[in-house]
């Protein structure tokens, strides 16, 4: 994760330096060398992929010249890429960036016990289709829909029991695929309102600037720019549904053709083409996604 541009660009370095100072520990390290289930843990795993965006986007900025306020219409992230976009955008400071996405990783893995909850991707259903199948699996504990990340794909969220009914019901609905995930909390539902507390604290002693350009909320699906406004909708994503599709959706309608991946990996890119008739996603983390973008550019 972002060791290539690192070794290339000084200014990629110099963002893992500062990642490693603010957090107190050498945390691009752990990046590089592993051991695997270090890096994996929520509270690693949420500031290294805040890390390695804000890394290419340094790249971006000295390499090729992209001003995010001349460039951009808007920035957006999904979950913990909204940090990164607010970054970015110059909203939050990198070393509060990341800060605050080791608490809200820590305080996430503390919010329910190990075991006790869990995720499962739904594929083949809408977002309504999905609210259903968790309706109906709940059976008196919580499981929601918790990521509609578009292209027929929703995520349920919730107590590990009532989570794999909802695999079950699926399964006996016929939808085209149902399985839990391999991950340690049941992120984005309500059995996290003890992580969202901690993070109300966390972000109310840090500086929260009117980014560049409008970020467009998981939790709204629309442009906020006021503070006060981020804020909130930080505190709420915690527990709320990831809106992805419909935040792809409201960009695409604002005109917005050209979508730029900027960090770790190609996931929300697949899913833009899928959301956006005739959008092009484009990822760029590696030097030679850096390379390719300035050859574009001309």
């Amino acid at each position: 994760m972002g060791k290539a541009l690192a070794e290339t660009f000084p200014v990629a370095r110099r963002v893992f330096d500062e990642v490693d100072e603010a957090l107190g520990d050498k945390l691009s390290v752990v990046m590089w060398n592993g051991p695997a289930e270090a890096i994996t843990l929520t509270e690693n795993a949420q500031p290294a992929l805040v890390a390695v965006s804000m890394a290419a986007m340094r790249v971006l900025e000295s390499e090729a010249g992209v001003d995010l306020k001349r460039d951009a219409k808007f920035v957006a992230g999904h979950s913990v890429g909204e940090y990164a976009a607010l970054a970015a955008a110059g909203s939050l400071s990198i070393a509060d960036a990341v800060r605050l996405v080791r608490t809200r990783g820590q305080a996430m893995q503390r919010a329910v016990p190990v075991g006790m909850g869990a995720m499962a991707a739904l594929l083949g259903v809408d977002f309504e289709q999905a609210a259903a199948i968790a309706a109906e699996a709940a059976q008196g504990e919580l499981v929601q829909a918790a990521n509609d990340n578009g292209g027929g794909q929703v995520v349920v969220s919730g107590h590990k029991a009532a989570v794999e009914r909802a695999v079950e019901v699926a399964k006996a609905k016929g939808v085209r695929r149902a399985m839990l995930l391999p991950v340690s909390a049941p992120f984005h539902s309500a059995l996290m309102q003890p992580a969202a507390d901690v993070m109300a604290d966390a972000l109310a002693k840090v500086t929260i600037n009117p980014p560049v350009v409008p970020l467009i909320a998981n939790v709204t699906a629309g442009p906020v720019t006021d503070p006060a406004q981020i804020l909130r909708g930080l505190v709420e994503q915690v527990t709320g549904t990831v809106r992805w599709r419909e935040s792809v959706a409201y960009m695409a309608l604002a005109g917005v053709t050209n979508f730029y991946e900027v960090g770790s990996g190609k996931v929300l890119s697949g899913l833009v083409k899928r959301i956006a008739e005739g959008a092009t996603g484009i990822s760029i983390g590696t030097p030679d996604d850096v390379a390719a973008y300035k050859a574009a550019r001309g």
